[in-house]
Formats: C-alpha cells, structure tokens, sequence
C-alpha cells in the first residue's frame, strides 16, 4: 500500500521557520504541522495547496506516494 511522504519540514527549515509559524499561516494548530512532517496525517487539498504557495512550490515537490512493500 503507498505511503504519503512530505518534504514540508526540508521547506520549512529552509525557509528558517518554526511549525508554529507554518501553523499560523496556513490556519492549523501546531499539532498538524507535526504530524504532516511525520508522515501520520494525510492534509486536506486545500491545506495541501495552501502550503505548497507559502513556499512557492509545486504539491507534487511537497508531497509523494512511496510503494513500501
């Protein structure tokens, strides 16, 4: 079954900000942020989007299915 993998956290800390910050500009608690960076929490289409503009990429950078067998 595929796994969702996130590059958000790589983002973030090249963009020199906390989850907390992340959290607010997208309008989640900071307890979302953790769990997308950990691979436990599939976003939303909309969050998946609004992250993606924050840093001016594409959902496709931030976002991938991996096959683990």
């Amino acid at each position: 079954m595929p796994t969702l993998k996130t590059n958000i956290k790589e983002h973030r800390e090249r963009a020199l900000m906390n989850q907390n910050e992340l959290a607010k500009l997208v309008g989640v608690r900071h307890e979302t942020i953790v769990h997308l960076e950990n691979d436990k929490y599939n976003p939303s289409l909309k969050l998946a989007i609004d992250i993606s503009k924050i840093y001016n990429t594409t959902v496709e950078n931030l976002f991938e299915f991996i096959d683990e067998e």
